[in-house]
């Protein structure tokens, strides 16, 4: 470890444990990413202990654009609000055009992230509105906080909305734990919207993200595990390149859970 990288530790360690939870920086995750020639971070936290793990702790306190994992507390919103009904409720696109042909349907919220259609969720923000955005990213205390004073903006890919991986995970452990006090048929909807894999007892629940046009491009996974009466909320965010960089995006974060002894997973 550097000079630089001793002291973020450091420091990292002495924040967390003056605060609520202890720290600990993994060295050894840093392999998962070097052996995919990826740069990145990763944050995991016990909460049956309270102890956070991370790899690269400077980049892990950096706000970065959320991307499509808002569409975590955007479809939230949607629900307690009741700008959507349900998600089972079509919500028109908007007829605009997109990057994505798949996106340019008209799709229920189940369909809409399962491919991560941005035309969808963006009229399900314009349905909120940015009045009640912003009273729920107060609440959430979600990143800085700041979505801007135009709905037309998608500003979870544009800014100025910004969040860190650490932060990410601060929100997820709310989220996965019931103390985001949301009703109960949202917390049951966003647990079906976003579950990614069971397997040996284990559930995992997350979104990916990805945002451009910087260079690099910012890639995401986020979201927790729930195994053995305990939650690890997660958040994996790296630097990509080309497409082949976004295909890691998940491996690279099911090999940082499987070292840890979070999953078990013979494919790791």
């Amino acid at each position: 470890m550097n000079f630089k990288n001793l002291i973020c530790a450091l420091a990292f360690t002495f924040i967390l444990s003056e605060g609520t939870a202890a720290g600990i920086v993994e060295e050894n995750l840093a392999d998962h990413f070097a052996s995919r020639n990826v740069e990145g971070c990763f944050v995991v936290r016990d909460m049956a202990n309270g102890i956070t793990h991370v790899w690269n702790t400077e980049r892990a306190e950096t706000r970065f654009r959320p991307a499509s994992t808002f569409k975590i507390p955007n479809a939230i919103i949607g629900l307690e609000t009741g700008a959507v009904r349900d998600i089972e409720e079509v919500i028109p696109y908007g007829g605009t055009k997109e990057l994505m042909p798949a996106w340019e349907k008209d799709m229920n919220l189940r369909d809409a992230m399962r491919v991560s259609n941005v035309a969808v969720f963006h009229q399900l923000a314009k349905r909120i509105g940015l009045p009640a955005i912003r009273h729920y990213m107060s609440r959430f205390s979600y990143g800085n906080e700041n979505v801007g004073a135009n709905i037309d903006r998608r500003f979870w890919l544009e800014g100025p909305l910004k969040i860190s991986p650490l932060e990410q995970v601060e929100f997820l452990a709310n989220l996965a734990t019931g103390k985001l006090n949301l009703q109960e048929e949202t917390g049951a909807a966003i647990q079906e919207l976003i579950l990614f894999k069971t397997f040996d007892g284990a559930e995992i629940y997350a979104k990916t993200g990805w945002v451009g046009p910087d260079h690099p491009q910012i890639g995401w996974w986020v979201g927790w595990v729930r195994s053995n009466g305990t939650v690890y909320p997660f958040a994996v965010n790296i630097d990509i390149h080309s497409s082949k960089d976004a295909k890691e995006r998940i491996p690279i974060g099911l090999a940082c859970l499987n070292s840890l002894g979070i999953i078990d997973h013979p494919e790791m």
